[in-house]
């Protein structure tokens, strides 16, 4: 070949390599460049807790999250299968919480005929925009209390302390609760300054080791208890005897998560773990516990209840019999019943899977027994545990309970995102974790607006429901509406297991009363 030629060739590979070159350091350069700008913007936005903590590999989570859906539609578990929340229920906290569109197309993914499923029994002439009133008020402690309490929203959130949740948590949750008309549960871990911050109304939870009312010895102060009740933020007080994950097993918030504004705020050491006794060490029978009841409520003038997961349930009787005895001023003004699948930051496995009954089988219990014994409208009901979807809420309602209450509804509303890391300080979306580099993921503002949606939007969509059944407003929902899939994959109506036994209540009456008129 001519050298001529060879130089030319040489000469064009040469370029051809340096022009290749060159190319790969702009490509390069711009991918540089381009993942410096991912990096700002991730770690200067508000909205994505995993984005700001973890900025730019936390964008891979949400490529995974999309494809996630092919995958399992071809080789994984579909969307209903994940626990203890499946992948359904979470979507539609997000959605909620995000305010954004949450309807779906195609057809349903939930099993129709699986055993103890609930089915909404819609009725031919469902009720009209214009005939929709105002979801009726209820209020608790009337004529017992000094200061009784009147809400009409039905979904509030439940007990969660701080020490178990963070700072920026607090500040969002309370926040959001106070543009949504709802009331927070501090928890047993008691009152810090980010609970007041929000302005909403608190219901102060007095867990057995009595954080924040405690005096020297560990025992109730009545001195606290008037300080914590100045507070006109502070609605109600509940004396928490269990809690669904752990019912005969006291808090337990590790060494790693008191810090010292934590310790200083429950009593307690900094740096050790909190331990809470698996009881009151000042209640051992029925007596005491009314007679704790009644005390709270003189001192504190305010509503007193108590927050319990059934089990045996031959106490129910003992109490209700105790206070016909004694006199309704010693009755609870509330009781909350928690499901034995309830959660918490950190419980033994064995009291978690194995230990209490589901809200399925005690709510209708309790309602019942108050019936029975002519209680039902001088104590209220609320029910809790695992209920952050309208249907859950809806059924609830149906069974009689006044009031649901969540508390990992609400986190997922905040960005949690089911690590299973709240017994832990590493939770990678500042929900529960004192580190302060993860917590910045969690910008309260941002968050706040969240929770407010999700309380907004669930309980906008159980009087989607209760329109569809009839009814004007969601608490005239009843057990007349629900049918349960039984073992053979048969509907049969609520009132076949749990007979309606709940009088009507005056506004039930009246609007019956309307209707027929």
């Amino acid at each position: 070949m001519d050298a001529g030629i060879m130089d030319t060739l040489q000469n064009i590979a040469s370029a051809f390599i340096e022009y290749s070159a060159l190319m790969l350091l702009v490509v390069l350069g711009f991918g540089i460049a381009y993942i410096i700008y991912l990096y700002i913007c991730d770690i200067t936005q508000t909205e994505h807790a995993v984005r700001r903590n973890y900025p730019v590999i936390g964008r891979f989570r949400y490529l995974f999250e999309h494809l996630g859906e092919f995958f399992r539609q071809y080789f994984f578990a579909m969307d209903r299968e994940e626990l203890p929340f499946n992948r359904s229920q979470r979507s539609w906290v997000y959605r909620a919480a995000k305010n954004l569109d949450n309807t779906i197309a195609f057809g349903s993914t939930r099993p129709l005929n699986q055993s103890n499923e609930m089915l909404f029994m819609n009725c031919l002439f469902p009720t009209l925009t214009q005939d929709v009133v105002p979801t009726h008020a209820v209020t608790i402690g009337q004529d017992y209390a000094k200061h009784p309490y009147t809400s009409s929203a039905i979904f509030h959130i439940s007990g969660m302390s701080y020490g178990a949740i963070s700072k920026p948590a607090i500040r969002a949750l309370t926040k959001g609760a106070k543009e949504a008309g709802i009331w927070v549960n501090t928890g047993e871990g008691g009152l810090s300054p980010y609970h007041l911050e929000g302005g909403c109304d608190l219901v102060f939870q007095i867990g057995t080791a009595k954080y924040g009312v405690r005096n020297s010895e560990g025992h109730l102060s009545d001195d606290k208890l008037r300080d914590i009740a100045s507070h006109e933020q502070v609605r109600m007080f509940e004396v928490k005897l269990s809690q669904g994950a752990k019912p005969g097993k006291g808090g337990i918030l590790p060494g790693g998560k008191v810090t010292a504004e934590v310790a200083n705020i429950r009593g307690i050491p900094e740096g050790k773990d909190s331990i809470s006794p698996n009881g009151h060490t000042d209640v051992h029978c029925i007596d005491d516990l009314l007679d704790m009841i009644h005390h709270i409520r003189h001192v504190t003038g305010k509503p007193v209840g108590f927050k319990v997961v059934i089990g045996f349930s031959e106490w129910l009787d003992e109490m209700l019999e105790a206070i016909h005895r004694r006199g309704p001023n010693y009755a609870p003004d509330f009781i909350t019943i928690d499901s034995a699948d309830g959660g918490t930051g950190a419980a033994p496995q064995g009291l978690m899977d194995y230990v209490g009954l589901p809200i399925r089988r005690s709510l209708p219990l309790v309602v019942d027994k108050l019936n029975e014994y002519n209680l039902r409208e001088r104590i209220k009901v609320i029910a809790s545990g695992k209920m952050i979807n309208p249907a859950e809420a809806a059924w609830a309602l149906c069974v009689g309970a006044d009031f649901i209450v969540s508390a990992r509804g609400f986190m997922f509303a905040l960005g949690c995102i089911q690590a299973m890391q709240c017994n832990k300080n590493t939770c990678p979306t500042g929900v529960t974790t004192h580190n302060p580099e993860l917590q910045r993921g969690l910008v309260p503002a941002d968050k706040a607006k969240r929770v407010k949606y999700y309380a907004l939007n669930l309980m906008h969509e159980v009087g989607v429901i209760a329109h569809s059944c009839g009814v004007k407003e969601a608490r005239s929902l009843q057990r007349k509406h629900v049918y349960l899939i039984d073992e053979r994959g048969v509907p049969e109506p609520l009132t076949d297991r749990y007979p309606d036994t709940t009088p009507k209540p005056e506004y039930l009456i009246a609007s019956t009363a309307d209707k027929a008129s």
